[in-house]
């Protein structure tokens, strides 16, 4: 299992429904439909999951960069309104 350091420096377990749900509200701020957005977060969530599977621990930051580079192969709008509001959902 990996662990995620916050910001302020405590440690909790990764919680991709998180992450998900930001991607979900990213994506639907640019008016995509529901099903587009759920697509969307799923391929975005999967990819996050596979670059962790060796990590031990990583930064909410790295997770943030990765999944926005994630996330601007896909949807370039979402991307900038995930990486510009980042407390959107």
């Amino acid at each position: 299992m990996t662990h995620i350091i916050k910001r302020q420096g405590r440690k909790q377990e990764f919680d991709e429904r998180k992450l998900y749900a930001s991607i979900y509200a990213a994506c639907l701020s640019t008016h995509v439909d529901k099903q587009e957005a759920e697509v969307t977060a799923n391929l975005v969530v999967r990819e996050i999951r596979r670059w962790m599977e060796k990590k031990q621990e990583v930064s909410s930051d790295e997770i943030f960069k990765q999944a926005s580079e994630e996330l601007m192969s896909l949807n370039k709008e979402a991307a900038f309104m995930y990486t510009t509001h980042r407390d959107i959902s």
